[in-house]
């Protein structure tokens, strides 16, 4: 017997564990009595999230995850929703939202309720795939940080982030206070559907993450919560949803994710008659400027110069325009960065030993799209070799 995340951690409190486990970040059938053996581990592996590491991820009251598709959408797990509106798409305002924060009692936190929610089209139960949904907020939260989805397969390994605030065990606390995070393996199809791990596996509809000795997982309250990683332009994206698994961290039992790239023209479609679209408003616009000149040591630490946005609505542009004027005698020896407000480094200029010119005075194009746009912005500069030195004389970012 299988069972919704959600559910799973009031069954357990019913005291039915007999006949029912909260499993994975997903609800499953019940383990076997204790062995020893069994993996016990921390959720994601045990490391705490500090604020600001996954602006875009948000808190679901019903005890799942999810990420900020826009404004005004969450993407989460369609198990997470299906006992709302009608089989799970319909209005429904009893969904609390809680955004911004890592410790959800965070006075900072910014909340909403939930007003419509939206399961994928076709949904029956975890196992048999189409595991995504969107949860229409009340308002949106101006100037969100949003999590933009894969929609191609480019993404769909490596080492992906994995986070959420749900059980630090298998059976455990299914609502922890603090969020935690951790990084896991791709997994391919014909490993993960194996006779020992998921045999019935839909290989079209998921992608599998984690360590054949277990021990790293999502585990229950985990649900509908993101997978991500970096880009090669070093931005999120999100590659998976915490959709269901057998038991918490269990060896040769990976965690199962939705395959985001494999629906994203059906979320890009229903985001759009949901009215949530799949984008913030573009940003109003503005330059921003810094004059004041600032000392590059020669072979030293790196050094900023701030600039401080405000005004600006929603988050910076696919095209943020990063001007620089830096007076130096040898531009080989620069790296030059970009630094987001949440302490993103966006790399703009690596040091080249044989380019002997003078002065680095151009105008860099970064897409900084995954960031809100107020805050503090800084240029990082290294030099990485002796005998020449300089200065920041000005930079600005346009809008």
């Amino acid at each position: 017997m299988r069972i919704s995340k959600m559910k799973k951690a009031g069954l357990l409190a019913a005291g039915l564990t007999a006949i029912l486990a909260a499993v994975g970040g997903q609800a499953l059938a019940a383990p076997p009595p204790s062995q020893p053996g069994d993996v016990s581990p921390m959720v994601v592996g045990g490391t705490l999230a500090a604020k600001g590491d996954f602006p875009w991820l948000v808190h679901l009251s019903m005890g799942c995850g999810g990420a900020m598709y826009s404004e005004q959408l969450v993407l989460t797990a369609a198990h997470c929703v299906d006992d709302r509106g009608t089989n799970g798409t319909g209005p429904d305002t009893t969904i609390g939202v809680t955004y911004g924060v890592v410790d959800r009692q965070d006075p900072a936190a910014v909340k909403r309720t939930s007003s419509y929610v939206h399961s994928a089209v076709g949904y029956t139960n975890v196992e048999a795939g189409k595991d995504w949904a969107l949860v229409k907020l009340s308002s949106p939260i101006t100037g969100a940080a949003l999590l933009p989805i894969a929609t191609t397969t480019a993404n769909n390994n490596g080492t992906f982030d994995i986070m959420g605030w749900g059980g630090t065990s298998e059976g455990g606390n299914s609502m922890n206070r603090y969020a935690s995070k951790a990084k896991v393996p791709f997994v391919d199809d014909t490993t993960c559907s194996g006779s020992s791990s998921y045999p019935n596996l839909v290989k079209s509809d998921s992608i599998c993450a984690g360590y054949p000795e277990g021990g790293i997982d999502t585990c229950q309250g985990d649900s509908g919560g993101p997978m991500a990683r970096r880009d090669a332009n070093n931005n999120w994206v999100q590659v998976g949803i915490v959709s269901w698994g057998h038991g918490c961290a269990r060896p040769n039992k990976y965690g199962i994710y939705t395959e985001v790239s494999t629906f994203a023209a059906d979320i890009q479609a229903a985001a759009a008659k949901l009215g949530g679209g799949d984008t913030t408003p573009p940003p109003t616009g503005g330059v921003f400027e810094n004059t004041n000149n600032v000392n590059i040591p020669d072979a030293g630490t790196a050094i900023t110069s701030s600039i401080t946005v405000s005004g600006v609505s929603g988050n910076a542009p696919a095209t943020l325009k990063v001007g620089v004027d830096i007076k130096h005698t040898w531009r080989g020896d620069l790296v030059i960065d970009l630094v987001a407000p949440d302490g993103t480094a966006y790399r703009m200029k690596s040091s080249s030993g044989n380019d002997s010119a003078d002065n680095v005075i151009t105008t860099y194009t970064v897409n900084a799209s995954t960031e809100v746009a107020n805050g503090i912005w800084k240029l990082k500069v290294q030099d990485v070799a002796r005998y020449d030195t300089g200065y920041i004389d000005s930079w600005k970012l346009t809008f």
